[in-house]
């Protein structure tokens, strides 16, 4: 069994896409937009509460950070995220990692944390990013 994160970016996918690739070295595996859907396949507004999203918003992305794969999608494309009640853990190798991630991941977002060292990590801190994902990044002590 696997559980996977799958994130909507409610028409900006593919931005965040870019974004996570630059900031994380994200690896895309897979981008699929509702146009490349079969015509059969694709939504209609009968079964998407009476908007059907966009035919060139993602309908479906894969991306890796490092060993993790994290789904994505535009959603309904209804521009608004609303990210609650969990957020991403990137653990990096060392303290100047955890500073460049950090940093990178709060371009155009807001720190809900500062960088410090606590007594579990090396460096540790919290950061929402522009998306509204909240990301935790970890330079951990040995345990």
């Amino acid at each position: 069994m696997q559980v996977q994160p799958y994130l909507f970016f409610e028409g900006r996918c593919e931005e965040a896409l870019e974004f996570y690739k630059k900031t994380l070295s994200a690896k895309v595996d897979v981008v699929m937009h509702y146009k490349d859907a079969p015509k059969d396949a694709q939504p209609t507004a009968e079964q998407c509460g009476g908007m059907a999203p966009p035919l060139d918003k993602v309908m479906h992305a894969a991306f890796r950070v490092g060993e993790t794969q994290i789904l994505a999608s535009d959603g309904m494309a209804g521009g608004k995220t609303d990210f609650k009640g969990f957020g991403l853990s990137v653990s990096v190798a060392d303290n100047a990692a955890a500073e460049r991630t950090f940093k990178a991941l709060g371009d155009g977002g807001h720190v809900t944390m500062p960088m410090s060292e606590t007594f579990f990590a090396h460096a540790f801190g919290m950061v929402t990013d522009r998306f509204g994902i909240t990301w935790m990044v970890i330079a951990p002590k040995p345990m």
